[in-house]
């Protein structure tokens, strides 16, 4: 079976990669994941925070939120919780791409267009084969309108499309009131893919030291479900790269992010729970499963079960929406000696 896949440009052997994760810090973790067969490495996040604070100092970044709400200092890392620091951060990338074979692909992180965007260009300088912005941004002002929002984000993008050359993908959250609108946008500015999503990690409270109590829990393949169905919406409709993040566990939750539309596959949760081998476990199950059933290609797989393929899109999701409501079944009764069932 041909896993020859095109993401954001770039021709790959395969979908399969790691995400965005902190396995690129260690540099025997990125050289066993090329080994397990990743065709591409993700950076993990160069953050907007991390940027500022080394320009303008890392306390008067926390500063002004401070003097709002000292309760939320706790909000933010201290500095030395951030991985890499901006210099090195680019000297990881230089290195990384030095001792791989396989296209690397920066990120960045940030929801403004402040000075921090000349990272971008930096990034690429150092050897990027591509850049990856995350965009993760949480509406708490009721003065501002959701069109406000897609615009940060598009005017974001049009200043980093203006500033690189190479491919640029934009990491999404399902959040948008009408998410084919703004990928409609996105690709008119000229972003080559959209990864399907970031995760919006959330904080516990400690109600008697009055800090927030960070709590990162790793996906499981319950948490594709979203993603499979914004694929499935996309795939056709735009016309850069899709790519699935979050969920993907197994071979078989791999066969159905690329049913659904994606053109790439990338993979955090189950590596960091399983190492980096586990890559080859999902890339050597996902071509057995396809060829047991006469795929010869993967491009006859993608998008084979999108609202493309169907003649009706607005019928099949209220369609799947009441059969879905209407599927659930009250338990069977408990029994009783005799075998009968106990009357409530």
């Amino acid at each position: 079976m041909d896993l020859t896949t095109t993401y954001l440009g770039l021709t790959l052997p395969h979908p399969f990669m790691p995400g965005a994760s902190p396995l690129v810090d260690d540099m025997d973790a990125v050289l066993q994941l090329e080994d397990a067969g990743a065709s591409a490495i993700v950076m993990h996040s160069l953050f907007e925070e991390q940027v500022i604070g080394q320009r303008y100092g890392y306390a008067a970044l926390t500063r002004a939120h401070g003097d709002a709400h000292p309760e939320a200092l706790s909000y933010f890392p201290e500095r030395n919780e951030f991985r890499l620091e901006p210099d090195r951060y680019l000297e990881r990338l230089k290195r990384i791409k030095q001792r791989v074979d396989v296209p690397v692909i920066g990120s960045l992180n940030g929801t403004t267009s402040e000075g921090w965007l000349h990272y971008a260009q930096l990034i690429e300088q150092a050897g990027a084969d591509a850049l990856e912005l995350n965009f993760y941004h949480v509406a708490t002002d009721p003065d501002e309108e959701s069109t406000a929002v897609e615009g940060h984000l598009l005017d974001l993008v049009a200043v980093l499309r203006e500033s690189i050359t190479i491919p640029l993908a934009v990491k999404l959250s399902p959040s948008y009131s009408s998410l084919p609108n703004l990928a409609k946008k996105l690709e008119a500015l000229g972003v080559s893919g959209l990864v399907l999503f970031n995760r919006f990690y959330q904080a516990d409270i400690d109600p008697d030291d009055l800090e927030a109590v960070p709590k990162l829990q790793l996906s499981d393949s319950s948490d594709l479900l979203p993603r499979l169905r914004w694929l499935a919406i996309l795939s056709g409709q735009f016309h850069g790269s899709l790519a699935a993040s979050g969920g993907v566990h197994e071979p078989i939750d791999a066969v159905k992010a690329v049913m659904a539309g994606a053109h790439a596959v990338q993979i955090v949760s189950a590596l960091l729970r399983k190492g980096p081998r586990h890559l080859a476990h999902i890339l050597d199950g996902f071509q057995q499963w396809g060829g047991e059933r006469g795929y010869t290609s993967i491009t006859q797989m993608r998008g084979s079960m999108s609202l493309e393929r169907c003649p009706d899109p607005h019928a099949f999701e209220r369609g799947n929406y009441l059969r879905i409501l209407q599927s659930w079944q009250p338990p069977d009764p408990p029994m009783v000696r005799g075998g009968k069932p106990r009357r409530r």
